[in-house]
């Protein structure tokens, strides 16, 4: 059975990104934060716990459409 992984990528403290990843080859899927707001400079970097949010819940997806 094929799985998907959460990794999370964090170099500086409330800065980095959630990696999407699975064992089938698929590209992974990045989800990126930014503790701060000033430096956000593209629409899709949020905070650590939206990212966070955002990748569990496309992983658990990811999952279920796997297993059907």
């Amino acid at each position: 059975m094929t799985g998907v992984h959460l990794r999370k990528h964090e170099a500086v403290q409330d800065y980095g990104s959630y990696e999407v990843w699975f064992d089938d080859g698929r590209p992974s899927k990045f989800f990126y934060f930014d503790g701060l707001p000033n430096r956000r400079l593209r629409p899709d970097v949020v905070t650590k716990a939206q990212a966070g949010e955002a990748a569990q819940a496309f992983a658990l997806a990811e999952r279920d459409k796997l297993e059907d």
